[in-house]
């Protein structure tokens, strides 16, 4: 019983690994693509060896192009993803706590219209969205891509309401015998509490934030104010030779923010799932 166990156990984990190996090889080749040469990479091997290591991709494609290095459009991508997963998180806990726990009259209405945007496509509001901006002056800015964060979004207030109904109703009434208006109870218990919460909206948030690319492709037309995702569209050229090489040496580089931000918060991340109250 115990060879046959451990056979299964083996078997079982070759196949995840191959599995995995899968599911990431595109990852992979693309990163071995970032230290081939255009010609290597146009022949289409499989390789995920450089038949010759060519790290000139990298400092090529930080130059970036029209005098605009990858550190500004980095540093553009890091502004509006900072500052909208900021607004996220603030605008969503908030409309959650109202929510969740404040009693007013037609909640009930006001929660059914949030859940109803969730069932939107995003292509649906695109047009309306943008004829919005562009007659209020705003179309060629980053305030598109960002108040609207300032504003609470569905998926995120439904995950905290959700988390909230795990924290007992007692520590609320206790504070209020205690004098703590709404706000206190808000900023001094519900917010410490929804750390796990938090921890997740950012993480999911500032990776679709940091991926996105319909968003500044629609407002954004200076090439300075562009974001990381635009900037590597920018090496694919039809009308001249499109640098491979560099274009996967920024992409490799792209990736590192959302997959240091994965590594060093994935405990919460969980957490944040799966838990939808407070641990005795």
């Amino acid at each position: 019983m115990k060879t046959k166990k451990l056979a299964l156990k083996t078997v079982y984990h070759i196949l995840v690994i191959a599995f995995g190996f899968v599911m990431i090889y595109p990852v992979l080749w693309m990163i071995s693509g970032s230290f081939k040469d255009n010609s290597e990479i146009l022949r289409g091997s499989l390789s995920l060896i450089p038949s010759e290591w060519k790290f000139s991709n990298y400092p090529t494609g930080w130059k970036g192009f029209s005098k605009i290095s990858f550190a500004r459009f980095f540093f553009n991508s890091f502004f509006i993803t900072a500052l909208s997963t900021f607004g996220t998180v603030i605008s969503s806990s908030l409309v959650a706590y109202s929510l969740s726990r404040v009693k007013f009259r037609g909640r009930r209405l006001w929660f059914t219209c949030m859940l109803a945007t969730m069932m939107l496509p995003g292509q649906v509001i695109m047009i309306p969205s943008f004829l919005i901006w562009y007659r209020l002056g705003l179309a060629n800015s980053y305030v598109p891509l960002i108040f609207p964060y300032f504003c609470g979004q569905a998926f995120f207030i439904y995950q905290m309401m959700q988390f909230m109904s795990g924290i007992p109703k007692e520590l609320d009434e206790a504070a209020t015998i205690d004098g703590c208006s709404k706000y206190t109870i808000y900023s001094h218990i519900i917010l410490p509490l929804l750390k796990p919460a938090i921890v997740t909206t950012v993480i999911i948030q500032f990776y679709w934030k940091w991926d996105d690319y319909m968003g500044p492709l629609l407002y954004l037309s200076k090439p300075a104010s562009y974001t990381v995702s635009l900037a590597i569209k920018m090496f694919a050229d039809a009308a001249s030779t499109t640098d491979y090489g560099a274009m996967f040496a920024m992409s490799t580089l792209s990736l590192l923010p959302v997959f240091l931000i994965f590594l060093f918060f994935n405990k919460y991340l969980v957490e944040g799932i799966g838990t939808s109250g407070l641990k005795g």
